[in-house]
């Protein structure tokens, strides 16, 4: 299993590297700045059964 996602900042177009905490579950969500431009984000993460691991932001 992944134990890294990515995503990409709609704000700067970064793309930006998060660690994954396998122990929280399948769909994981919390709020956080990106690091390049400070911008506030939702974060989703899902975690499929074969470990497939997808992250997405939305501004928030």
């Amino acid at each position: 299993m992944q134990d890294e996602a990515e995503y990409i900042c709609d704000s700067c177009g970064e793309s930006i590297v998060i660690p994954v905490d396998l122990t929280q579950g399948a769909r994981q969500q919390y709020g956080e700045d990106c690091p390049v431009c400070c911008r506030p984000h939702l974060i989703t993460i899902e975690i499929d059964p074969d470990g497939t691991v997808r992250a997405w932001a939305v501004p928030d």
